[in-house]
């Protein structure tokens, strides 16, 4: 297979204590934190662009635009799902989306950008060299 507008992904997860607000510091609350939200809709899409790739090639988030619009509690599942919406390149573009047992809690685009693993890995280094 490969990329192309329309192909879609979704992963899903419990949210635990190590998932709240309180927990990675972005609120005060025991709720769902949005970056812990953010990070599952990232792996829904880099998981979908990795299976997709030569195994020396690998993506890097560049945008996230997203709305978090409900909370969710401990112990509730939720699911993150993505669709390739534009291929401009080595750029794609994902229409977003999460939700939890009761409904939607979130939604927006990501962008990710195709890139060398070995390339990339060395450039980051280089910044400490």
């Amino acid at each position: 297979m490969e990329l192309q507008i329309g192909l879609k992904n979704s992963v899903a997860q419990v949210v635990s204590e190590i998932d709240t607000a309180v927990a990675v510091g972005s609120g005060s609350l025991k709720v769902l934190a949005t970056p812990k939200l953010i990070a599952l809709v990232e792996k829904a899409a880099a998981d979908l662009v990795e299976k997709n790739l030569s195994p020396e090639m690998t993506s890097v988030g560049t945008l996230v635009n997203f709305e978090h619009t409900a909370p969710t509690p401990v112990g509730m599942k939720i699911s993150a799902e993505v669709e390739i919406s534009e291929i401009d390149g080595r750029k794609i573009i994902f229409k977003v989306a999460a939700f939890d047992e009761v409904g939607e809690i979130g939604r927006g685009r990501h962008e990710r950008f195709i890139v060398n693993r070995e390339k990339f890995q060395i450039k980051a280094n280089n910044k400490i060299s």
